[in-house]
């Protein structure tokens, strides 16, 4: 039976295209592992899910694509891109300064004060799903929602559009990166230190706080990345080929 976009519990907002709602169905997939690093997704058979022509399709593709989830090759068509530890380390140092610049900004702005009752609200929803184990989505899907909270909440509108672009990228590789409880434990102690810096107005510590953040999941990733290739994956790019 064909799957209704309109009517799925994780179906884009209606304001977008019909390849834009397929994107984010198939996006949300990628990036909870129904579809495996360098699995192929076959455009015919997601054409006759969602009821659609296959042209919508190869456009959510193309999407997607852009996005860097899936790698478009001649003749094979569309494959979820693997995971890379070269791409770990150049989208999560990117993530560090833009994050730092961001949360800098938000603490030295002079209505931070407006954003501390949703952000400290959130922070303690990370403390109490950091202390149970099973918990691990939780955590990382609310460490999502603070992170654009904090976007939203940027002057910058540059910022804003260079940090969305790499918001999906980023999702696949900070699952990894928060997937022990250690590591969760250690995250939130950082997020607790931002609603103090950010409170108290401190711009700088706002920034050291933000970038250590990331650089801990860039190396917590990369980690279980080269241990899941047997510690010889250096840091060369994962070939995208099946």
């Amino acid at each position: 039976m064909p799957t209704e976009l309109a009517a799925a519990p994780d179906t884009a907002p209606l304001t977008q295209s019909l390849p834009e709602q397929i994107a984010t169905r198939l996006s949300d997939r990628i990036v909870a592992g129904t579809y495996a690093p360098g699995q192929r997704i076959m455009e015919q058979t997601v054409a006759a899910e969602f009821a659609v022509s296959r042209g919508p399709v190869r456009e959510a593709l193309r999407l997607l694509e852009k996005d860097g989830l899936v790698t478009i090759l001649p003749r094979r068509g569309a494959q979820v891109t693997n995971l890379s530890i070269a791409e770990v380390k150049e989208i999560f140092d990117i993530r560090a300064m833009l994050n730092g610049l961001r949360d800098r900004q938000i603490a030295e702005a002079p209505d931070r004060l407006q954003l501390l009752s949703a952000l400290e609200a959130e922070v303690a929803k990370l403390t109490r799903f950091a202390r149970e184990p099973g918990l691990g989505d939780e955590y990382v899907e609310t460490v999502a929602r603070i992170d654009r909270l904090l976007t939203r909440a940027s002057d910058n509108g540059r910022l804003k559009t260079i940090h969305g672009s790499l918001m999906l990228q980023t999702l696949r590789y900070r699952q990894l990166g928060l997937s022990t409880p250690q590591r969760r434990k250690q995250s939130v102690q950082n997020w607790q230190k931002l609603v103090k810096a950010i409170r108290d107005g401190d711009g700088a510590e706002a920034e050291r706080i933000a970038r250590q953040r990331v650089i801990d999941s860039r190396d917590a990733a990369i980690r279980l990345l080269q241990e899941s290739r047997g510690g010889n994956a250096g840091d060369k790019k994962t070939r995208r080929t099946a």
